[in-house]
């Protein structure tokens, strides 16, 4: 099986370097140090009490892979419309794409079925130009459970949680994505296919659209967020928007709000990665984990206020840093 991982950082490395391990035949894209560490001295990851040292091929350019079978998408999904030109030598007539990305994907609405099919969202795909150049018929929807980072050139440690749930927009058990389970888990990953992938990525945003942002304007780990009453409140108030929204999308929560936020306690002295990125001065993500909520309100006629007042001031902060 030909894999290639657009974006080898600390969730694409640590997928790539297992896959490799596992013997798939794996391409990793990356650039500057990290990509010249890689090259030199090869992939080094850490995780689980164990150090494993991979030498996959590693390049700057797309064309030197030629068409995959998979293509798994691991950057910031602000960034995938800066790199959707680059991945086209990446696609063959059967090539799938995995986007391990955070928040609302561009291809939401595709296969979604009822009066929204087909819908592109502009907060995360303005002027449809991934649901272009990515064609949805293409995708598997990819839910990352994973804590890595990238602690030096070439160096990924993985801390937390092997995890990906996969699933076909249409619900399918399709045999490119039960293939790639397959391939995941001989990798040693949790891979399990979901028939209702829509619903497992609600619960994982509900956390990433609440805490992720109100972490981010008060400087504060997740332990912080969740046990201050007032902040724990406000998460709880923007959690209940986003579920009125994503019912009336026709998604099924497993849990309630509040299993939710104990859950969210229970990871302790964590920081999200929008915070992360805001005190390393790189771009956050904001509109897949918020933005795309609001936007999901007015297309379905429901008010967010708590959402529009959270967005709003981390819209600034962004615009500020920039």
């Amino acid at each position: 099986m030909k894999i290639c991982v657009f974006g080898a950082g600390a969730i694409g490395g640590f997928m790539g370097a297992k896959l490799a391990l596992a013997g798939q035949e794996v391409t990793l894209i990356a650039r500057g140090p990290h990509l010249a560490a890689m090259r030199e001295r090869g992939l080094k990851l850490i995780s689980e009490g164990q150090t494993h040292i991979v030498r996959p091929r590693c390049t700057d350019d797309s064309r030197e892979a030629g068409p995959q079978d998979y293509v798994i998408l691991s950057v910031k999904a602000h960034a995938l419309p800066g790199i959707a030109d680059s991945v086209q030598p990446l696609l063959g007539p059967r090539t799938t794409l995995v986007p391990a990305v955070n928040g609302v994907p561009w291809w939401y609405f595709y296969k979604h079925g009822g009066q929204y099919e087909g819908t592109r969202l502009q907060t995360v795909d303005p002027g449809g130009v991934l649901w272009e150049k990515f064609a949805p018929s293409r995708v598997i929807g990819c839910i990352v459970y994973a804590a890595t980072e990238v602690v030096e050139p070439g160096v990924i440690e993985h801390t937390y949680s092997n995890r990906f749930d996969i699933g076909e927009p249409d619900g399918s058990k399709s045999e490119r994505v039960q293939a790639f389970s397959q391939a995941m888990i001989e990798a040693g990953f949790r891979c399990p296919v979901r028939p209702r992938i829509r619903d497992n990525l609600w619960v994982k945003l509900w956390g990433n659209l609440s805490f992720n942002m109100i972490c981010t304007l008060t400087a504060s780990g997740l332990d912080k967020v969740t046990g201050d009453p007032g902040t724990r409140a406000v998460a709880r108030q923007m959690m209940l928007e986003a579920q009125a929204v994503a019912e009336k999308l026709g998604v099924r929560f497993p849990l309630d709000v509040d299993a939710r936020i104990a859950g969210a306690a229970d990871v302790g002295a964590h920081k999200p990665s929008t915070l992360v990125d805001l005190e390393r001065g790189r771009p956050m993500e904001i509109d897949p984990l918020l933005g795309a909520v609001v936007e999901m309100g007015r297309l379905v006629q429901l008010p967010t206020p708590t959402c529009d007042v959270v967005l709003a001031l981390i819209r600034l902060i962004s615009r500020r840093r920039r």
